[in-house]
């Protein structure tokens, strides 16, 4: 089953010539999740040629401009395809008003059904089969969320030889032990999955954390995170610049990524504008003094999120 994510913007407060806003798309086996949307959201999705018109669900960190603007855009996009499913959206108060006042005011043609949910409170926000999407609580000066998707353990390897000694028939059981279900023998033996698979597999975990003052309880939310997006606005020469804005520095986010454990792959996002492209390397080099495994995102770049075992 496919896991991948997609930066369609890396920037922060303001777009730059070769960095849209902040914005990351999952897509998990042909079924879209979209987090944030900010200025130029939609021209990403085009140039990657992805189907928008999948984009099951949007969870919106919080109610600042540079997180948002994009969200009308996407909405008039999905109105150009054929689409019988509802677009869900998620995200702190005020979320419902900015969807409605933009449809409202900017006129909008809108032929599907767009059902938005506030979540005044961190928590569940998402149930889907085989994972789950979570919000948590962020420090900004307004109410912010972070989320993870998190798939459920899968089941152990199968081994065909110790079914084949148990004289298991190759065939339809073979496929209801890999699923979990006992099976029946002829001779009225009763085998258990137990029995021919190994232990169960962990699923894979991805976690979207921006716009925040760096605290150590944010590790506790996305360990054992596959791939962590993190903002890393400001290199530690201006770290009492991101304590007055309430955000962080790239060293802050590796030390999310360290203390929380079993974190593959960092990646930093939400640049201040301040740096231009080729200055971003000190962002990088700082992080990986203390999480050597920390990427800059990029516009469009991809991650594969893949099983470990």
């Amino acid at each position: 089953m496919n896991l991948e994510a997609f930066v369609l913007g890396c920037g922060g407060m303001m777009p730059l010539p070769q960095r849209q806003l902040t914005s990351v798309l999952l897509r998990r086996e042909g079924e879209l999740f979209l987090f944030d949307g900010g200025e130029g959201t939609q021209v990403s999705i085009r140039r990657l040629n992805l189907r928008w018109k999948k984009i099951t669900a949007i969870f919106v960190s919080h109610m600042h401009a540079d997180h948002v603007t994009g969200l009308p855009g996407i909405l008039m996009l999905s109105s150009q395809v054929d689409r019988e499913e509802p677009l869900y959206i998620f995200g702190p108060p005020r979320i419902a008003e900015y969807i409605e006042q933009s449809r409202r005011v900017l006129d909008m043609y809108i032929n599907y059904e767009i059902i938005v949910k506030e979540t005044p409170e961190p928590g569940l926000v998402w149930q889907g089969e085989g994972f789950a999407i979570r919000s948590f609580q962020l420090r900004h000066t307004k109410n912010c969320y972070g989320y993870t998707l998190e798939e459920e353990p899968r089941p152990g390897a199968f081994h065909p030889e110790r079914a084949q000694e148990l004289g298991v028939p190759r065939g339809p059981m073979w496929s209801r032990l890999q699923g979990g279900e006992n099976v029946v023998l002829d001779d009225g033996r009763v085998v258990a999955p137990s029995a021919v698979l190994g232990p169960p597999r962990s699923g894979r975990k991805f976690s979207y954390v921006t716009d925040s003052l760096y605290f150590p309880e944010i590790s506790r939310e996305v360990a054992g995170s596959d791939l962590l997006i993190c903002e890393g606005m400001f290199e530690e020469a201006l770290a009492q610049s991101a304590v007055e804005k309430k955000h962080m520095t790239a060293i802050q986010a590796a030390k999310i990524a360290r203390a929380a454990g079993g974190v593959k792959k960092l990646g930093l996002i939400h640049y201040s504008p301040r740096y231009a492209d080729r200055e971003l390397k000190v962002l990088l080099d700082e992080a990986r003094t203390v999480f050597p495994e920390t990427v800059l995102t990029r516009d469009r770049m991809a991650f594969p999120i893949e099983y470990v075992d």
